[in-house]
């Protein structure tokens, strides 16, 4: 499987994997820009902006845009992340062109009608409500402010509700000349569509799109430190965290295998002895979230109020003993073979193709093969593992609780049995 990439006039590059056996193509638009690359003033505009994109352009209106893709039987969708934001879609191999003429229109020419404006506020809000009202996903939102306090990449990616509230459209058509450009996008098409024509798709619609981009990109450094907060529900939520790697770094890798050692599966190593052996929890993984600049390691668990109090002790302990002595080749070479597995199984969609190579071309400037892929896991060893654990677990952490927290350990407390 060959990726071709063209290079636009006003640098956006088009990508396409060509699988002419399908019946579909998955497609979109990938763009280097997200809560991380905003100012506090406007926190959560790159998200609100992904849904306003889909409310009108001077020649659609919103219902016609939803109408056009689904009339056709396609799916079209967006989502915002720290640093990536994606207008996508998947339809049959003859519709691709409408998609294409409808994902660039609403970036292009989106007018953010004064009425729906007033409507997509509350529904932002309504999803940020529902989002603090979700204890295992908000408590994500406080460890990520907690591990990178006072930066744009700590803040959320929704945004507080009294910003949100207040976005104007000349806010909006600000952020989106400042930071949609050509040298920071990515049009992406796999499946059954030939490279040329996808290429003539895009240069049509986008070729006289502006070029440069207009923003800072904020220096991310991690920090670590504590959140608590006691809410009347039956569990404890439970994070702890340290410092990661970035994408960038060539310990990469050997953080991901370790995780998956760590806390990656049913025979990790906190799992089996967390919740097989003892009985403490439902839900415990371990988990990477890298940048381009930074990254983290994670801990997370749900437990009750009494078994929280057993909990981070059985948790210190496990990271003792993993930084202790080198894992086994057995345990080494079994997360080799679920990451390879994963990886692989993941590039069987059309849909999580075109997401893994987009988002490679904007961070790498490249498409890494497969093979390159493969040969940097197997190139791990249980030397790196260890030396990566005990890099990871001697920053300072970062430990989050929610819920029923009572008689909960202090953050002194954590860090004393981290020694």
């Amino acid at each position: 499987m060959n990726s071709k990439i063209t290079t636009l006039n006003n640098g956006l590059r088009i990508l396409t994997y060509e699988r002419p056996e399908t019946e579909t193509v998955s497609l979109g638009l990938w763009v280097n820009t997200g809560s991380a690359y905003e100012d506090r003033s406007v926190n959560g505009i790159s998200h609100f902006l992904e849904h306003m994109a889909f409310k009108g352009t001077k020649t659609r209106s919103a219902l016609q845009i939803s109408e056009e893709i689904e009339d056709v039987g396609g799916q079209s969708n967006a989502y915002t992340s720290r640093e990536f934001t994606a207008f996508y879609a998947k339809m049959l191999k003859g519709d691709a062109e409408l998609a294409m003429d409808i994902l660039t229109d609403t970036i292009k020419n989106s007018v953010f009608p004064e009425e729906e404006l007033v409507k997509e506020r509350e529904v932002v809000v309504q999803e940020i409500k529902q989002s603090i009202d979700t204890p295992d996903d908000i408590i994500f939102d406080y460890f990520q402010e907690q591990a990178f306090p006072n930066q744009a990449i700590g803040r959320t990616i929704l945004g507080p509700i009294e910003l949100v509230r207040n976005f104007k459209r000349e806010t909006l058509q600000a952020y989106l000349n400042s930071n949609y450009a050509g040298e920071n996008m990515v049009a992406c098409a796999v499946g059954n569509i030939k490279h040329d024509c996808f290429v003539k798709m895009v240069q049509d619609r986008m070729n006289d799109f502006r070029s440069r981009a207009d923003f800072q990109k904020e220096k991310q450094s991690y920090h670590g430190g504590t959140f608590a907060e006691k809410r009347d529900i039956e569990q404890a939520h439970f994070l702890l965290g340290f410092e990661g790697y970035s994408y960038f770094s060539e310990n990469y890798y050997p953080m991901i295998i370790f995780s998956t050692i760590f806390g990656g599966g049913m025979t990790s190593r906190l799992f089996q002895e967390i919740r097989e052996k003892r009985g403490l929890v439902y839900t415990v993984y371990s988990f990477t979230a890298s940048h381009t600049q930074s990254g983290i390691l994670g801990i997370y668990a749900g437990t009750g109020q009494d078994e929280l109090k057993q909990l981070l002790p059985v948790v210190t302990d496990e990271i003792k003993k993993i930084c202790d002595q080198l894992v086994s080749e057995k345990e080494l070479s079994r997360a080799k073979t679920q990451l390879k597995a994963s990886m692989l199984m993941s590039l069987e969609s059309s849909s999580s193709t075109a997401e893994i190579a987009a988002r490679q071309l904007l961070i790498f400037n490249r498409i890494i093969p497969v093979a390159e892929m493969v040969e940097r896991i197997e190139k791990v060893t249980r030397e790196d593992v260890l030396k990566v654990a005990r890099e990871i677990f001697s920053s300072v952490p970062t430990y989050c609780l929610l819920g029923a927290i009572d008689g909960h350990a202090s953050y002194d407390e954590v860090k004393a049995l981290l020694k």
